[in-house]
């Protein structure tokens, strides 16, 4: 009973890593294709010679009291004819956010913009309705979406409208910046991780004219195709990307700008960083139950399907990085009649090809890039990903199971670089109680590996080993340096 049991973890741990190695293979293509892509999607057209066309901008809030004004001065500061220019404020706060919106909106009004605050008697679907209700009300012919957390330039709608002078195109989307790269490691690494899907994935489906999406922010529509691909819906919580993929499918295509930038504001506890990840990891598996079967069966080109679900299935590998974790040691127990020598010459280059792949993607891309400096935090990034893998791999079976759910926000602060206005406040969606007793259960149970290790004797393996209760020791270190700040009214620069 016992050997069929670890015969079935042998098979489920293989077929895990399998799958971490197709994800490593997919991030070698991407690396290969990234070398001869275009950044320049098409020449823009001076299309403004017929017309100026009338722009609304959508701000969409939510208790938002340390970033609501920025966001809001830096949109009414855009250099555009003010009488072709509308601001949406679409808040749905239910703290002092509404009486800073007000007053902003009231200022910019006595200023000559177009702008008003719409509130809604309850947050139905949340972003989406938000923005739907919005839609609803616009008067024009394209829509910008900008979060709370973004500062965009002022010459933003001059360096994206031109490129919609083609009928065809239905979206355009700047490149993300950072406000606070290097305010702590976590930045670092966000900045290097985000970094990395603009300037290599986005810049690669933009090029081959595969399928990419929305952000979510910092891009800009045309009114009609986001009515002609059925509206924004609440049945996932990435919005934006169940609206991308229905308009492509519909037939719009999508530009992405590299040469556009547009700075946001990186969470900086690791508890904000988790719950913007889960709902990002979330949504995307939510979309793909909910579009995947219709993209396959539609008349695309096969490189399309195939790269669409590559994108919409990418966080299945959160699963198979925790399989592979928890059936690491039972997959020692059941082999080590051929002995742990010979395992370390199987296992070991499997792990370091999957591992190494991802490594060698955000290594060229930080080189390539210029961004050298983010490359300090990129040995943490296999110990970070074991440690996160638990938590992403519930939210991935939730997004399976699950449709719509409470799009859970990403606290915004104000930080810019190592500065920040005010206390950075305990963020009270933390549990801190149950996430270390997870990480202390699971550091005690990938302890077991290393021991045993130890006991046979077998060196060389101990150091690889070793990895996989470092991911969940990191997690508690920094929980519990995150909730000691809090408690003390200190910035959790972890």
């Amino acid at each position: 009973m016992i050997a069929s049991i670890l015969n079935i973890l042998t098979i489920f741990h293989f077929l895990a890593m399998t799958g971490l190695a197709a994800y490593g293979v997919h991030r070698i293509w991407m690396i290969r294709c990234r070398r001869n892509c275009n950044f320049s999607p098409q020449d823009p057209v001076d299309f403004f010679l017929k017309k100026i066309p009338c722009v609304t901008v959508q701000i969409p809030l939510y208790n938002e009291p340390m970033v609501a004004a920025r966001i809001i001065d830096a949109v009414a500061a855009f250099d555009w004819p003010a009488d072709k220019l509308e601001i949406q404020v679409l808040d749905d706060s239910d703290d002092e956010t509404r009486t800073i919106t007000r007053k902003r909106a009231a200022y910019w009004l006595a200023q000559g913009k177009n702008i008003r605050a719409i509130r809604r008697n309850r947050r139905t679907g949340y972003k989406a309705g938000a923005l739907a209700a919005g839609l609803e009300q616009a008067s024009g012919e394209f829509i910008a979406v900008f979060d709370a957390d973004f500062v965009p330039g002022p010459d933003f709608l001059q360096k994206t409208l031109p490129y919609f002078a083609k009928e065809n195109i239905g979206m355009v989307q700047a490149r993300w910046g950072f406000l606070n790269p290097d305010y702590s490691w976590l930045t670092r690494l966000q900045a290097l991780l985000l970094s990395a899907h603009f300037e290599i994935e986005h810049a690669v489906r933009c090029d081959k004219r595969l399928f990419f999406n929305f952000n979510g922010t910092a891009g800009i529509w045309r009114k009609i195709a986001i009515e002609s691909a059925g509206g924004w819906q609440s049945d996932t919580v990435t919005e934006d990307l169940d609206l991308s993929y229905r308009a492509q499918m519909a037939g719009w295509r999508f530009l992405y700008l590299h040469d556009v930038v547009v700075p946001s504001e990186l969470p900086v506890t690791i508890s904000d960083f988790r719950c913007q990840q889960e709902r990002w990891a979330k949504g995307a598996i939510q979309t793909a139950r909910k579009l995947l079967p219709r993209l396959l069966s539609a008349p695309l080109p096969i490189s399309v399907k195939v790269e669409a679900a590559a994108h919409l299935l990418a966080n299945c590998c959160w699963v198979f990085g925790f399989i592979a974790t928890l059936t690491l040691y039972p997959v020692l127990l059941n082999r080590i009649g051929i002995g742990v020598y010979q395992m370390i010459w199987i296992d070991l280059p499997l792990f370091l090809f999957t591992g190494g792949a991802v490594l060698t993607y955000y290594l060229l891309h930080g080189i390539k890039s210029g961004q050298k400096r983010f490359l300090s935090v990129l040995p943490l990034l296999p110990a970070a990903s074991i440690g996160l893998a638990p938590f992403f791999s519930l939210v991935v079976f939730k997004g399976i199971l699950q449709t719509g759910g409470v799009f859970a926000r990403t606290p915004k602060f104000g930080v810019v670089e190592n500065t920040g206005k005010g206390k950075i406040p305990f963020t009270s969606r933390s549990k801190p109680g149950l996430n270390l007793l997870t990480n202390l259960i699971l550091f005690s149970y990938m302890m077991m590996p290393v021991l045993f290790s130890i006991d046979r004797g077998t060196w060389p393996a101990i150091p690889f080993l070793c990895l996989f209760p470092a991911g969940f020791l990191l997690m508690m270190v920094f929980e519990l340096r995150q909730y000691f700040a809090g408690r003390w009214g200190r910035r959790p620069n972890v």
